[in-house]
């Protein structure tokens, strides 16, 4: 059964940082593309990082040069490096395992609040 957990939200300041972690299991970890989505009240979730099996990486240009997708395979864990958070960036946060087919298995969610 494959499952993805997430962690690291909660209520930053603006301008401040926070690291999210997604754990996988019951894949084989190394062969999936892993993303991260979030979305926003009253908003579709939108695409934000990805980082392939290969270890390259794309962002979307709102968080181009703020936010950091990493791996580490050993541990099953992705991360979401967010730094110079603004009040935009308030959402719920969703890392997602992609395999070949395009096909995503979703994690739970975690709440990122930045609000003075």
């Amino acid at each position: 059964q494959v499952q993805l957990v997430e962690s690291g939200g909660g209520l930053v300041q603006p301008g401040g940082s926070l690291r999210l972690s997604c754990v996988a299991s019951g894949i084989i970890f190394s062969r999936y593309a892993m993303y991260w989505y979030r979305q926003a009240p009253g908003k579709q979730r939108e695409l934000i990082a990805t980082i392939a099996s290969t270890d390259n990486t794309d962002y979307l240009d709102a968080v181009k040069g703020r936010f950091t997708i990493s791996r580490d395979n050993a541990k099953n864990t992705v991360y979401l490096q967010m730094n110079n958070l603004k009040s935009e960036d308030t959402a719920v946060y969703y890392c997602a395992a992609v395999n070949m087919n395009s096909v995503h298995t979703w994690g739970q969610g975690t709440q990122v609040t930045v609000s003075a």
